[in-house]
């Protein structure tokens, strides 16, 4: 058996492993063991890939710049996109479609000079629905000096489509 090999070459006795397989394609579960059965909600675990799959992209493509931004929420916003805003300024703290979200965009862009953005993450927990990502900006707003910003965002997922983004902020 290959697991012993590994194992006994590190100096250790294999004494037993319970491997679960989960075939996406199949929706299958196999076990390494006979008799014995999947133990994990694996749909819900396939499901909430789609969640981390999208926030991947987000992650990758946020921080490519401006234009690669603008084609995520093309391509991932639910045209019906519900927006919050947790800080206090010039943005309504809840705007809704997508077109006020474009213009929220729009909005940021013209009013502030990005150096850079950094998207972390995405963070994903046990809600199959949502993700977290961490944005770190370099910036010089229009009308004051540059500065670093920070903000995260919590995102809901339906239909394979961005459907709320929240955003939170470090305040105090």
């Amino acid at each position: 058996m290959e697991i012993n090999n590994l194992f006994n070459k590190q100096g250790h006795e294999f004494v037993d492993a319970l491997i679960n397989i989960f075939d996406v394609e199949s929706s299958q579960c196999f076990s390494s063991r006979v008799g014995v059965g999947c133990h994990t909600d694996y749909k819900r675990r396939r499901e909430h890939m789609g969640a981390l799959e999208i926030g991947q992209k987000m992650v990758t493509m946020v921080s490519g710049g401006r234009e690669s931004e603008q084609a995520f929420v093309t391509q991932y916003y639910d045209n019906a996109i519900v927006s919050i805003e947790g800080g206090t300024g010039d943005m309504p703290q809840k705007m809704e479609g997508i077109d006020a979200i474009r213009s929220k965009h729009d909005w940021w862009y013209d009013n502030n000079e990005v150096h850079n953005t950094q998207a972390i993450g995405p963070y994903v927990g046990h809600r199959a629905d949502q993700f977290i990502v961490r944005f770190m900006m370099d910036i010089t707003p229009k009308d004051g000096a540059r500065m670093t910003m920070e903000e995260v965002a919590i995102y809901t997922v339906a239909g394979e489509k961005i459907v709320q983004e929240e955003y939170l902020y470090l305040m105090g």
